[in-house]
């Protein structure tokens, strides 16, 4: 227990009480004042005088760890948000919907609806200092199984994720030839359909039949998926992408074992390198033959795309994703802050590197794409059918094959990539941890290693269906229904709690008291409305429109959609599943248990505060 003397009354919200200051720390990361000598009294007062004894109560639990710097908090933050998604996905919806009309859509939605979220979720974990789980107490307990729901959603990205690492780990080590293995069609996996087509090549005539060597070493080389017929027999395991993905597994293990000091120094180069990379490529791209092509395709505005409603659920889940909020990371990374640090300004900061990384990425990617169809003699649109992983694997790789120090752009390439999986790896587990750490402190504090080396094993194992020859039929799945909609109804969920049952009030007092100003009215307004029906939007578009799955040639029968449902409602089961337990096991009368339940316990530094006078 420590205690601090003040002249006069102290109020509870008394800045000084709950100043940044001081040397020491509370058990809930909150600092402790070193009371002055009797002899001196108190600010000249004399020994004796009545003045206020303010006792901030401790316990016996260690201190919360908190970032070494606060540049460690901001690049995990941008290296979470910055993920493969920014590289493959954002290009690919921008030219499929209206090009340079897109960025009208794409900036509403951020506005009135990811950089809000993105604020409030970075706030929530600042204040309360707590994981996804252990948080709803402190604003509203009957919802906690929303923490629950976020924790195996993390887990299912967890299976399929970085196996796109391990893909491109395969690559970055097949990249160490002479000759990369992708630029012909000698090798035992090639086809007679395959065809190594350059302007170079004039007595050769691309067909519908003809595949290119890129293509091949993807499909029947590294995927191996012509040897499996689809989802209901996905073949044996592919022993060299278990091995690419057991690595991976094993830097992710000893960049987060040890929580946020270690993972936030790892950060520094995982989170700048993919940045050279891009401007690297950036630079050589736009020095390539038929780039200003690929450009002009990306960027031509088709303002008519705008009246298509698909354009702006397209934009709505494109930043949704991109800025990341409802996975527990932003919670779990603003927890270790300081009380006082300024969020607002972080959470326009990373949220505006992330759109612009993303709006970057396009031009990395279209300069290359315009060379490719300058190669071929024909339209960017077809060079460019191909969307998702297919786009860096199969397109991206093969522009790369026939440039000029071919081995070294795709060695840094591809080390791009398994960075840019990486920071969104450590994030996603530290989401998980932090909240299992936080909500079974007694079990779990003291083992941290091997809770963590447990959660990575058990990922390993889950990831095991998409190391098969059909594996990647499997990830195509998980992407597509086992997180997408059960995360947004979380956030959705989440969303209401806050500003409908906790109170924007009352979580604008909160951000008061930690930066000393409140959200002003737009925010408030966001968060009560806008916020909402933005996401409900995604829901409702998504369920009246469900997306047609189909992967290279193999269209996904009806029953895999009510597998993906199923994959997707047993996380979201969660939450009301905890409601009613909530229900049953709390005591007194039904409306008791219910008020109980809607009811906040207290968090922040004024519970801690006890005032007394004394002589």
């Amino acid at each position: 227990m420590s205690c601090c003397y003040h002249n006069g009354v102290a109020e509870k919200g008394d800045p000084k009480v709950n100043s940044g200051g001081g040397s020491g720390g509370v058990s809930n990361g909150y600092p402790t004042s070193t009371a002055p000598s009797p002899k001196e009294g108190a600010g000249g007062v004399p020994a004796g005088a009545l003045r206020t004894l303010v006792v901030q109560q401790t316990s016996l639990d260690q201190p919360r760890e908190t970032w070494s710097k606060k540049m460690d908090f901001l690049l995990s933050v941008i290296g979470y948000a910055v993920d493969l998604g920014n590289v493959w996905r954002f290009p690919y919806i921008c030219y499929q919907n209206g090009g340079g009309a897109f960025l009208l859509p794409y900036m509403l939605m951020a506005v009135f609806g990811g950089v809000p979220l993105f604020y409030m979720e970075l706030a929530l974990g600042q204040f309360h200092r707590s994981g996804c789980i252990s948080i709803w107490k402190h604003i509203c307990p009957i919802f906690k199984g929303i923490g629950f729901a976020i924790c195996i959603i993390a887990l299912y990205i967890a299976f399929y994720y970085n196996t796109i690492m391990a893909w491109a780990l395969y690559y970055l080590l097949a990249s160490f030839r002479p000759t990369l293995p992708w630029t012909t069609c000698s090798n035992p996996w090639n086809t007679v359909n395959c065809l190594r087509y350059l302007s170079t090549d004039s007595n050769i005539t691309w067909t519908n039949m003809s595949t290119s060597p890129a293509e091949e070493f993807y499909t029947r080389q590294v995927l191996q998926v012509h040897l499996s017929p689809g989802l209901h027999q996905l073949g044996s395991v592919s022993w060299q992408l278990a091995l690419c993905l057991l690595f991976i597994f094993t830097i992710v293990y000893f960049s987060i074992w040890k929580g946020v000091k270690t993972s936030g120094k790892v950060v520094w180069v995982t989170a700048t390198f993919p940045y050279l990379v891009l401007l690297v490529l950036l630079v050589r791209g736009a020095t390539l033959p038929g780039a200003w092509r690929g450009v002009v395709f990306y960027l031509k505005p088709d303002w008519g795309k705008l009246l298509s409603t698909t354009v702006w659920i397209d934009a709505a889940a494109q930043i949704f994703f991109s800025l990341g909020p409802g996975f527990g990371v932003l919670l779990a990374f603003a927890s270790y802050n300081p009380f006082h640090n300024n969020c607002y300004k972080d959470a326009l900061l990373t949220s505006s590197v992330n759109c612009l990384t993303s709006f970057l990425s396009g031009f990395v990617i279209f300069t290359v794409l315009g060379y490719m169809a300058e190669m071929r003699k024909i339209g960017v649109e077809t060079v460019a059918k191909d969307a998702g992983p297919s786009l860096l694997f199969i397109i991206y790789a093969e522009a790369i094959a026939n440039m000029p120090a071919a081995t070294f752009f795709a060695i840094i390439f591809f080390l791009m990539i398994i960075m840019l999986g990486l920071d969104s790896t450590f994030a996603g587990l530290e989401g998980v941890i932090t909240a299992m750490l936080d909500e079974f402190p007694q079990l779990l504090s003291r083992r941290r290693e091997w809770f963590v080396l447990g959660l990575v094993c058990v990922c390993y194992l889950g990831a095991l269906s998409t190391l098969t020859y059909g594996g990647a039929f499997v990830v195509k799945l998980f992407e597509e229904y086992a997180t997408g909609p059960a995360v947004i109804t979380v956030v959705f969920l989440e969303v209401i709690a806050v500003s409908w049952f906790y109170g924007t009030s009352r979580f604008c007092a909160d951000v008061h008291m930690m930066l000393g100003f409140s959200p002003g009215l737009f925010w408030r307004v966001c968060w009560v409305a806008i916020c909402p029906i933005f996401l409900l939007f995604i829901i409702v578009s998504f369920l009246a429109f469900p997306p047609e799955v189909k992967l290279f040639d193999y269209v996904y029968p009806p029953w895999t959609t009510v597998l993906g449902y199923c994959i997707g409602v047993s996380s979201f089961i969660c939450v009301p599943a905890y409601m009613v337990y909530h229900l049953l096991t709390a005591k007194g009368t039904f409306k008791q248990r219910l008020l109980k339940g809607i009811t906040p316990v207290p968090s922040g530094p004024h519970s801690d505060i006890i005032i007394t006078h004394a002589v």
